[in-house]
């Protein structure tokens, strides 16, 4: 379903076409004085300087060829060349209609449907996770569920962290602290030819049942300490993974209890926030894949060995790239090279790994494309893995891209913390954003009239909007403070106030119901009508635009518009008060479609509206 702005443009550009100019020229725009038009259309001034014309002879040549359309009020010349156009009452009438047939609420989808795999959220084993997963997992839910409306085939994978050196730390400190746990597993080196699966699971019940999340999140910091320090603690890390990732069977049995008991929490923590995965492959499932690609690199000629390691090199003769400081400022650097493919000692690295995943979605899923939601500082990294996966074949140029964000910052502006200076878990943030909730809705005597369970579900989405829209309210590529008071506020630009909106709207609505009023024909006559009716069609564009720069902040600050819109609309238009049944009708009818495209721009944004509040 086209939007009123991009049929405008449609037409501008035919008539630029008409005098001999590229039809770019006809770009229409939202306009700048929206007090003396809907849209605008500079191209006139950019036609002009390529074709050595005057502007304004293009700009009434355009405006004599658009005089006669059907959707126009007026086409006006302003200033050296702008065109500014204001459309009728009938037509936005027409398109609010439209959108309230509608069930995607006059959002168009994509021409072309792609594969895309979002690689998103990045929990590891054996570790909670804390703030710095807030991000990648808010962004990329959002991500995948834009890609997924707009009509690509979306899979969102968790990519578990779940294997590396960090698993030789916790089964060796896990055998050190249980004696009886590490006489086992001396005695598990090869599984029993005719054990079977059942005796698997039991034999693991018994011995490490006792081995909790909390037990692995006091033990790997520990551990991993004394890696540091300590030569031959080191050395035994090391061998426990190779042997590990040899397939030693006591060291899979107890890896396995590592992957499930920290599985059942991060699932339990990313429900809470909305977020799920459709697949929650990690690093061991490409373990296999490594021994043959890195056999496939060399005799691709692309693996090389440099100072005892096994290498690739990336980067082109004198090859720069630009790189943003962590101030927001961008310079020219050489390109990072090269990926380092095995260590001197004989280790898989974390590139390897990467590498190896590439080359399994394109067995599994084929994708068209791969978007990477991970820290920006984490830039040069894929940038590095990608070009090398373009050489080996296992990408096409351009399908792998690292969606990068900043960080969530303090008040102090730097990476959030506890007050001790830790790390604050995500359970914990969840917990804050949560009882600030319940203070908030108690303060606004909010759910009042709710029994307790019903009362803490909205207070679990006002506090999940609330989190998200902090986040997502920005460009992805910038940091932000987290202010609790000020983001779980339902006053300004925050999540608990559009929930509040969608509530107001719903309350309006089930009134009517009440009365026997129903939505009718809309008909657009009053300025908030008109306004309410323009940024309706506003968002297929708002939605084209996150899709198409990876941006979820474009739907946040239409959801925004929205509601606030709305709001001078219900304040300035009477919906039930009216005297005219035609106008009530019609009233309502603005108020259902407004409903309708404010909850499904939240869903994409991955926050749920209560019924009431």
């Amino acid at each position: 379903m086209s939007d009123l702005k991009s049929g405008l443009s449609e037409a501008a550009g035919a008539a630029f076409a008409s005098l001999g100019l590229p039809a770019e020229h006809g770009r229409v725009t939202v306009s700048d004085r929206p007090d003396l038009a809907d849209f605008q259309c500079n191209g006139a001034l950019a036609a002009a300087k390529a074709a050595r014309r005057n502007p304004r002879e293009i700009a009434t040549a355009v405006v004599e060829a658009l005089q006669s359309h059907p959707d126009l009020a007026s086409i006006e010349i302003a200033g050296p060349g702008f065109i500014n156009f204001k459309l009728t009452d009938q037509a936005l009438a027409v398109r609010c209609n439209a959108i309230a047939g509608d069930a995607r609420a006059g959002a168009s989808g994509v021409g072309q449907p792609r594969r895309v795999l979002v690689d998103y959220g990045g929990p590891n084993v054996a570790k909670e996770m804390h703030v710095g997963h807030l991000r990648a997992s808010i962004i990329g839910e959002a991500v995948k569920r834009i890609c997924r409306f707009r009509g690509d085939e979306v899979l969102g994978d968790a990519h578990f962290g779940d294997w590396g050196l960090q698993m030789g730390l916790l089964i060796i400190a896990v055998g050190d602290e249980h004696a009886d746990i590490a006489e086992a597993l001396d005695g598990l080196k090869t599984r029993p030819a005719d054990w079977t699966e059942a005796q698997s699971e039991d034999l693991a019940q018994r011995l490490f049942a006792r081995i909790g999340l909390e037990d692995l999140d006091r033990l790997y910091p520990m551990a991993s300490a004394r890696n540091k320090t300590d030569a031959e603690y080191r050395d035994r890390a090391r061998k426990a993974t190779a042997e590990l990732q040899a397939g030693r069977f006591g060291y899979r049995l107890l890896w396995k209890h590592f992957a499930d008991i920290t599985r059942v929490a991060l699932e339990r923590d990313f429900h809470a926030l909305g977020i799920d995965f459709d697949l929650w492959r990690g690093e061991s499932d490409v373990n296999d894949l490594i021994e043959p690609m890195v056999a496939e690199l060399r005799t691709m000629g692309l693996l090389v060995e440099d100072q005892g390691a096994q290498i690739v090199r990336v980067a082109r003769q004198g090859e720069t790239t630009k790189k943003k400081l962590p101030d927001g400022s961008v310079v020219v650097a050489p390109w990072p090279d090269p990926l380092l493919v095995v260590s001197s000692e004989g280790s898989a690295m974390y590139g390897t790994t990467d590498l190896a995943t590439i080359l399994d979605r394109k067995t599994f899923f084929d994708p068209d494309l791969v978007l990477y939601v991970v820290d920006q500082r984490q830039a040069d990294h894929f940038l590095t893995v990608f070009r090398a996966a373009y050489l080996a074949g296992y990408a096409a140029e351009g399908t792998l891209e690292h969606i990068g964000f900043g960080t969530m910052n303090g008040p102090d502006g730097k990476p959030f913390k506890t007050r001790e200076g830790g790390v604050l878990k995500l359970r914990d943030l969840i917990g804050m954003i949560t009882a600030k909730a319940e203070e908030r809705l108690h303060e606004a005597e909010l759910g009042e009239q709710l029994d307790a369970e019903a009362f803490a579900e909205i207070a679990r989405k006002v506090a999940v909007a609330a989190l998200k829209f902090a986040d997502l309210g920005n460009y992805r590529g910038t940091s932000y403070i987290f202010d609790l008071e000020r983001f779980s506020s339902f006053e300004g630009k925050t999540g608990p106030y559009l929930l509040y909106q969608a509530v107001r709207v719903k309350s309006v609505l089930r009134r009517a119901a009440d009365e026997g009023a129903e939505p009718g024909v809309i008909a657009v006559a009053e300025p908030a009508e008109r306004e309410l009716a323009l940024v309706l069609d506003a968002f297929d564009h708002a939605l084209s635009e996150a899709y198409d720069r990876r941006a979820p902040n474009f739907v946040a600050e239409h959801a925004y518009r929205l509601a606030q819109t709305f709001s001078r609309f219900y304040a300035a238009c009477p919906i039930m008060t009216a005297e005219d049944p035609q106008v009530r009708g019609s009233r309502l009818a603005l108020a259902a479609a407004s409903l309708k495209q404010l909850e499904l721009a939240l869903d994409l944004l991955g926050m749920e509206t209560p019924e009431r509040m």
